[in-house]
């Protein structure tokens, strides 16, 4: 994954891929998710509704509420088949057309004749869509299941509604052996709001795009030119021969992780601009970096591919 889009042209909007309304099981109608992410200085947000026969297959219609300084991307929240706990599939899809053909999925239990998760990821996909995985902690998901995905763009790693909701927010260890395999895949960080409980603004996407529009964003998220956070802003990230470079927002902490156990941390105070060897990495095609600040609250950026 190249990191010159921190460099190019172009200007990073703020966004969250993950969101539910009463059109679903949030309890919020859409235009006051909408209202309430811009007034909290979002500029964009994919209202991801669950895409079953319970709530009679929503794509959420949000083009009403877009505006000058706001867009949004219809997507939903897709289910259908079993994963090998025996629970449904849970597979995000960003910029969805609004006919897409619903699954057989009349509820939240699996039934005979579905799509598997797989099948419908794909479809999802050949329709237009950034796919993720959705919360594998939360979803119990094993490394069979994952593989299964093969259509994914990403996999969410980060689950703000699973972190308030059950402590079962991360994805980070089934992203990180899917790499270790080969995948090519990014990470986001979502909310997976429902406005039920403190579920919302915890964690988001900075897409680097010449424009604010479901175009451009979308463009931008397959092409992985953004990272995911908390509240830490990544300013860029160099990779050089046997050394890698990280500027970023003031933090306490800059991590590097690749293959198996290898990672690398540099602690301080306030810190801006990081530098670290990369003997260790010897071995790892792929390395990621993760910076904390002094709160606890993370950024991410999306795996680089060292050849």
């Amino acid at each position: 994954m190249q990191t010159d889009f921190f460099t190019a042209p172009g200007r990073f909007y703020r966004g969250n891929l993950h969101t539910h309304s009463d059109r679903s099981d949030g309890a919020l109608p859409p235009q006051e998710v909408c209202r309430r992410y811009r007034a909290e200085g979002y500029d964009f947000i994919a209202l991801t509704d669950h895409f079953i026969g319970l709530y009679d297959y929503p794509i959420t219609d949000t083009t009403g509420f877009r505006d000058a300084g706001f867009t949004t991307i219809l997507g939903a929240e897709m289910h259908s088949g079993a994963m090998a706990n025996g629970e449904l599939w849970h597979i995000l899809a960003v910029g969805l057309p609004a006919d897409f053909a619903p699954p057989n999925a009349p509820g939240f239990r699996p039934v005979a004749d579905q799509e598997t998760g797989a099948e419908i990821a794909q479809r999802c996909v050949q329709a237009g869509a950034f796919v993720a995985i959705a919360h594998p902690q939360w979803s119990g998901l094993t490394m069979e299941d994952a593989r299964g995905i093969t259509a994914a763009h990403a996999v969410e790693t980060y689950n703000h509604g699973c972190a308030t909701g059950c402590d079962r927010a991360d994805g980070f260890h089934t992203l990180d052996l899917l790499l270790s395999e080969g995948r090519h895949l990014t990470l986001v960080a979502t909310d997976d709001a429902h406005f039920t409980e403190p579920d919302h603004f915890g964690g988001w996407v900075m897409v680097k795009a010449l424009e604010n529009t479901p175009e451009a964003l979308l463009d931008a998220l397959k092409a992985g030119r953004f990272y995911s956070t908390q509240g830490p802003e990544l300013r860029d990230i160099r990779l050089g021969e046997g050394q890698i470079e990280v500027d970023c927002s003031p933090v306490a902490s800059v991590i590097v992780q690749g293959h198996g156990s290898a990672a690398q941390a540099i602690h301080g105070q306030s810190m801006t601009t990081a530098r670290m060897d990369l003997g260790r990495f010897a071995n790892s095609p792929w390395l990621r970096v993760t910076v904390i600040d002094r709160a606890g609250r993370r950024g991410w950026s999306n795996p680089l591919w060292r050849a």
